[in-house]
């Protein structure tokens, strides 16, 4: 690890496992309506609590996962970026994705590009991936802004099979990048 329980750093963000410590503020970001807007709906605190052990497990098990991040200057706790297997079924899955949630004090201040495009640099140069995908709503224009961002390339759109034929997120664009 890097100083501080960090595993990397960008220049503004440190990359490290969930504490106990970011449970409060997680859960009022994963409550707020803005920041889960393109969710199927917001997290509750036991729903926060069980999201980042989940994350935390599969950094164990996989030896990477979506970090917590903070911003160095703050030394702060403002969200997750990283990298995660998924396995739903889809014509790309297995794959590993790249992906963030930020809390949206922190929005339009190129945290999410600079994180992603850190983890995509990781993903390639430290885990030796191929290729690494992305996905979100096609009405998530910010996300989709990102992924193109950090250089990914949209290779088509598909029906999120975790969401029901009529939800008004069915939709999602799909970018990978090698």
């Amino acid at each position: 690890m890097v100083d501080q329980g960090y595993y990397f750093n960008s220049e503004r963000l440190g990359f490290r496992s969930f504490k106990e410590t970011d449970l409060d503020l997680f859960r009022k970001m994963n409550s707020d309506p803005e920041v889960m807007e393109f969710f199927p709906s917001a997290l509750d605190k036991e729903q926060t609590l069980s999201l980042m052990n989940r994350i935390n497990d599969h950094i164990g098990k996989h030896g990477f996962g979506f970090y917590a991040v903070d911003l160095l200057s703050e030394k702060k706790f403002v969200g997750f970026i990283g990298l995660k297997r998924t396995d739903f079924e889809a014509d790309f899955t297995p794959c590993v994705e790249v992906g963030w949630r930020l809390d949206k004090k922190y929005w339009n201040r190129g945290l999410a590009t600079e994180g992603a495009s850190r983890c995509l640099d990781f993903a390639h140069s430290d885990l030796n991936l191929d290729e690494v995908y992305s996905f979100t709503s096609l009405l998530n224009k910010a996300s989709e802004k990102v992924m193109q961002k950090i250089g990914m390339k949209k290779i088509g759109e598909f029906d999120h099979p975790l969401l029901e034929d009529e939800h008004p997120l069915k939709i999602h664009c799909l970018y990978k990048t090698t």
